[in-house]
């Protein structure tokens, strides 16, 4: 099935995973706050599932953060409400783990990686349209300390998930 005809059955299922952490950059100087801008950078990557999701994984804090591809927050429509995950749930690679829905459609959330999720973003509970407005940085879903990194390695990379969007 593909992604755009699940949007015309309700409670299609998809995948919601993409987030990027926020990151303390050291104040010392405007070049060490570069440098280490850079290095931090460079040590979180991010990974996409076959059901449009995103994680990014920060392996300094063993933590990843969830959210829903820019993709399948355009094909989704105006979100209007988002159930997540509790903080200290054991979330399953493949399984549902909450839902989302829009004015066009409500879709299941499937954790693109297992392990325990940390914290969720509360802030979509009043304002579940930062979904689409800011689907990475303010839009993201729950944060999710993994019990299988290997998982991580297995979702799509940018160019993987690009592929799949062009099939």
């Amino acid at each position: 099935m593909s992604f755009s005809s699940s949007l015309l059955r309700p409670v299609a299922r998809m995948t919601l995973c993409r987030a990027s952490p926020r990151m303390a950059i050291p104040s010392l100087s405007l070049f060490a706050s570069a440098r280490s801008f850079g290095a931090a950078k460079r040590s979180i990557s991010t990974r996409y599932s076959s059901d449009h999701e995103w994680a990014t994984f920060d392996p300094a804090s063993g933590l990843a953060t969830i959210g829903v591809t820019d993709y399948a927050q355009k094909a989704l429509g105006d979100v209007v409400f988002v159930e997540l995950p509790s903080v200290g749930e054991m979330v399953v690679a493949g399984e549902e783990c909450g839902s989302i829905e829009s004015v066009k459609a409500a879709s299941e959330i499937y954790a693109p990686l297992s392990g325990e999720v940390k914290a969720i973003n509360e802030v979509l509970d009043d304002q579940p349209g930062l979904v689409n407005k800011s689907a990475v940085e303010k839009g993201w879903l729950f944060k999710v300390a993994l019990t299988n990194p290997a998982e991580f390695e297995e979702l799509l990379t940018e160019d993987g998930y690009k592929a799949l969007l062009n099939e």
